[in-house]
């Protein structure tokens, strides 16, 4: 490895090079989220003298990953941590040479409560061996991120996401990039925020293009009723439901009062005037609207014109929820009496739901997981590719896991190893990819999002409310796709 010296607007930072890809680990964007600073808007990294290493990546956003069955999830969302710290930081991984380069930048997903930059699922070296410069972030997350606390700036990780990008147009042509040539993409959570800023009014002019991997502009909340998340846990834990009340609490009780919320019968309703609950129970902590970042819901802006000079990437997986649903046994367990009570706590209609994708023969728990699969990411994803004025394509990844006995099909997150050509690090035994995933696949995946983010282009025809032309990645061809039965139950 050879050191490489770049400057940035708050000092010079010492990387290091192997085989033409430089590599910039923990470089800060923003003064670390502790005391005063930790509930107030991101700040500017005080300037530093001489050389600051950028080998290591420094530490997450504070969190904890827990042991999911059957599958190592730790390559898809990284170790987690608890130091907390100065953690608003990115890597960069960059061509050795050139320069304007077309930029991508990744944001992680993990419930907008866990998660990590450092995932070995998302390095970013595939990219730079493509001639793209990639950066990956991390954000506030939980609490410090996604809750509003009275005397608190609402939707501080989608703040420090803008922030972000704000020093990737002041610093990214150091290391090569084109700062008016960016993408940014991401996954579940992260692709939940990307939706986002494509229709928020702060994140104007900061990105050319945007990838929806998994996620949509559906999964924000009514500041009324995230206001009740924010009371309920204060109540758990004994404070008042301020800045100052929850900036006393420790890790470790604000953690297990989190995780306690967190289960499915946990006794809070976060329902909307209208019975739904956006999320369906997978996270408490999600983007609010009505306020500067988010005026209006995310598809409100899109029909007002916002996001129509971005080229926008949308899609889903064809088996969303196998992957929470078949490790844990629900998918052949489930019970219709508990499909139907789970449901119910989500949406107002779960018997009319589950009879749209029942049928004879079929298990309770297959026909909740197939309609789940739909109401949370599938039929979201295509609203919002029907809002979006700009040019819009909508891709679906349809490539089924072995892993599982062969029951994990084209699961949340199996696009990632091909996206980021990192098959290695999800392959084996306990790998979300199981044994020999398919590393064609993997080379035509990446290079089409390598294409698009160098110049918006994409080998089959763009997306429209009346044609909806949907491209299957592993099948590599194109439908025209007919609404699916969710349609009749979502706005």
């Amino acid at each position: 490895m050879d050191p490489v010296v770049r400057q940035t607007e708050a000092g010079l930072v010492r990387g290091a090079c192997s085989e033409g890809i430089c590599c910039f680990l923990g470089i800060p964007y923003a003064a670390p989220p502790t005391g005063d600073r930790r509930f107030a808007a991101p700040q500017p990294v005080e300037p530093w003298q001489g050389e600051r290493d950028a080998t290591d990546p420094g530490p997450p956003a504070p969190h904890r990953i827990r042991d999911f069955p059957a599958i190592d999830v730790v390559p898809l969302v990284g170790r987690g941590g608890e130091e907390g710290g100065d953690y608003l930081r990115l890597n960069i991984w960059a061509p050795e040479g050139g320069e304007k380069r077309p930029v991508m930048l990744f944001i992680h997903g993990g419930g907008f409560v866990i998660g990590s930059k450092d995932a070995p699922v998302s390095n970013g070296s595939a990219f730079a061996r493509s001639g793209v410069v990639c950066v990956a972030i991390n954000y506030r997350l939980g609490i410090d991120g996604f809750l509003p606390i009275e005397g608190v700036p609402t939707n501080l990780g989608l703040r420090d996401m803008i922030f972000a990008m704000q020093w990737v147009q002041r610093n990214i042509a150091a290391f090569g990039g084109d700062p008016a040539n960016v993408t940014i993409f991401g996954e579940s959570a992260g692709a939940m925020a990307v939706s986002n800023l494509v229709a928020s009014p702060l994140a104007r002019g900061l990105f050319r293009r945007a990838i929806v991997q998994s996620g949509h502009g559906a999964m924000v909340r009514d500041l009324p009723v995230a206001r009740r998340l924010t009371a309920k846990l204060a109540r758990m834990l004994g404070i008042a439901a301020t800045r100052e009340g929850f900036a006393s609490v420790p890790f470790d009780a604000a953690w297990k009062a989190m995780e306690k919320l967190a289960k499915p019968f946990a006794r809070i309703d976060l329902r909307d005037a209208s019975g739904h609950e956006p999320v369906f129970g997978i996270s408490r902590f999600i983007p609010v609207w009505g306020d500067d970042v988010l005026p209006e819901k995310p598809i409100e802006l899109l029909k007002q014109g916002a996001g129509k000079d971005i080229d926008l990437l949308i899609g889903a997986n064809a088996d969303e929820m196998n992957l929470y649903f078949v490790p844990t046994g629900v998918k052949r367990k489930l019970p219709g009496w508990m499909a139907w009570l789970m449901l119910g706590k989500s949406h107002p209609r779960p018997a009319a739901v589950l009879k749209a994708y029942g049928g004879a023969g079929r298990k309770p728990g297959q026909v909740f997981t197939e309609a789940l699969t739909d109401l949370v990411f599938r039929w979201p994803a295509r609203r919002f590719a029907e809002e979006h004025q700009g040019r819009t394509h909508l891709y679906e990844f349809d490539w089924g896991s072995p892993a599982c006995g062969g029951e994990l099909g084209a699961c949340h997150g199996i696009e990632l190893p091909f996206v980021f050509k990192t098959l290695d690090t999800a392959s084996g035994d306990k790998g979300l990819a199981g044994q020999q995933p398919p590393q064609e696949l993997a080379e035509r995946v990446h290079a089409t999002w390598v294409q698009f983010a160098t110049d918006g282009s994409l080998p089959w025809p763009e997306f429209e409310r009346d044609g909806r032309a949907v491209h299957r990645l592993s099948e590599d061809v194109t439908i025209k796709e007919v609404p699916m039965p969710a349609a009749r139950f979502l706005p």
